[in-house]
């Protein structure tokens, strides 16, 4: 009983953070009356400013939370988080707003890691620790889901903040539970933390993450956008030349060079950049083309949200009979399969078929999170556990150079056809263009798995704690 109810309060924190994020961005248009913002742009930063210091910061804390402790690291980011988010409920003005959601964006980089690698320690390598990754997995596109829904039922009944002030009630009662329930940290480990590379490293995040979110508004070819496009490539580029010569480096080369870790942490990328980067495109589709309101909108993803609670619940299952890398390449197959068919939806709506695409890539993606989240964790030794953590939760933000890339196919589809057909059509054959696009990628990923991960070595055995 302790051992599920652990596993409900650090899935619950990943759940958290999913929904917070969702949430918040469909009650944007509300926030932006409200709140008096100036431009569209300025808005935006409402989510930006939750992002960025996520994407930028997984990996330092990843490394904090070996040398100080996962436990410590877990109730600090949720105590913040908690915090936090009631000062952004109750912000008076934009520069309030943006402030906390830069604090929940450190808090979210504090849990997301530590909560991956307390689970990996909770639960023994094999189908325990795979049943609570899949549950994992589950509940945080659930979380997504429930956002896009709830946000727009919270906003429409009573008023964006309390699409702030729920998740005061929730990160208190997993506050709780995480003191009460999880075991007290082991013995630090006697290193410095590498500080060259954690600058390197958030700094290249940093830039990588933020030219990609405001690629679009700013223009590709922008000098803000290559500009720090550049600076990513320099910094991760300076910060890999760092951790070749350090001692005790943030993240270790010999770690990032195992076959089943870099290879799964592409697989992650595919399958959460396309699964990312197709629900923003079903969003305009719902909206733009069908002509939904925000609230049918989010009701539109109610099969993707129930697929991938299915697909969580007997992932631990078909793992344990059929293998990791099969159900990897299967999770992904769906996913290319659902994706792929979007292609068919019409300019005039067809929920039977809207419902059936994206509840395979639902299911498909889940299979696909639940597989490589498995593969990445197994074989590490404990002090790699935390930094495996953050490695897992990386690809969801990298993940947005995905939607970025089928947002600009949308885009230039949609340009060349606009001089032949109306408005509508055009953005729908954007629409389509970029949703077979995504499930090509989905293949690659699969190849990715169904070659590269036949091939990687054996992972060594964990090494018992110090």
């Amino acid at each position: 009983m302790r051992g599920w109810l652990t596993l409900i309060t650090l899935c619950g924190a990943t759940f958290l953070i999913a929904l917070d994020f969702s949430i918040v961005t469909v009650a944007l248009p509300e926030i932006g009356r409200d709140l008096n913002f100036a431009t569209a742009g300025d808005l935006q930063w409402v989510a930006t400013a939750c992002l960025l210091p996520t994407a930028s910061l997984l990996l330092l804390f990843g490394r904090v939370s070996d040398l100080v402790g996962r436990r410590r690291l877990f109730i600090l980011g949720i105590i913040l988080f908690t915090g936090l988010s009631l000062m952004g409920g109750l912000a008076p003005n934009p520069a309030v707003l943006i402030t906390a959601r830069a604090g929940q964006g450190i808090a979210a980089a504090m849990i997301g890691p530590t909560a991956i690698a307390l689970m990996t320690a909770s639960f023994r390598e094999g189908p325990q620790r795979t049943k609570a990754l899949a549950v994992n997995g589950a509940l945080l596109s659930l979380g997504f889901v429930i956002g896009t829904i709830g946000g727009g039922l919270i906003t429409s009944g009573l008023s964006w903040r309390w699409t702030m002030l729920i998740m005061v009630f929730l990160g208190a009662v997993i506050a709780l539970g995480a003191v009460a329930l999880l075991p007290k940290d082991g013995a630090r480990i006697a290193t410095r933390l590498d500080v060259p590379g954690a600058i390197l490293a958030s700094g290249g995040l940093f830039a990588l993450v933020y030219g990609i979110s405001t690629g679009a508004d700013a223009g590709w070819t922008s000098s803000s956008t290559l500009g720090s496009l550049i600076a990513a490539v320099v910094l991760i580029a300076a910060f890999l030349l760092v951790e070749a010569r350090h001692p005790a480096p943030l993240v270790s080369l010999e770690l990032l060079n195992r076959p089943t870790v870099k290879w799964s942490f592409v697989v992650g990328f595919v399958t959460f950049g396309m699964c990312g980067g197709t629900t923003v495109l079903l969003s305009l589709y719902m909206q733009d083309v069908l002509g939904y309101s925000a609230l049918a909108t989010g009701f539109g993803f109610l099969a993707e949200g129930a697929t991938a609670l299915v697909a969580g619940t007997i992932a631990s299952k078909l793992i344990g009979s059929l293998g990791t890398r099969q159900i990897m390449v299967l999770g992904l197959l769906v996913q290319a399969v659902g994706t792929g068919f979007m292609v068919f939806l019409p300019a005039d709506s067809n929920i039977p078929l809207l419902l059936v695409t994206s509840g395979a890539m639902g299911f498909g993606h889940v299979l696909a999170v639940v597989a490589f989240i498995t593969t990445l964790t197994s074989g590490l030794r404990t002090d790699e556990q935390g930094v495996a953590g953050a490695l897992s939760q990386m690809p969801q933000f990298v993940g947005a150079i995905g939607v970025a890339g089928l947002a600009a196919i949308v885009t230039a589809r949609s340009a060349a056809l606009a001089s032949t057909t109306t408005a509508k059509l055009a953005t729908l054959g954007g629409l389509h263009a970029a949703t077979l696009t995504a499930g090509f990628a989905c293949i690659g990923g699969l190849l990715v798995a169904l070659t590269l991960l036949r091939r990687a070595a054996p992972a060594p055995e964990p090494a018992p704690a110090a």
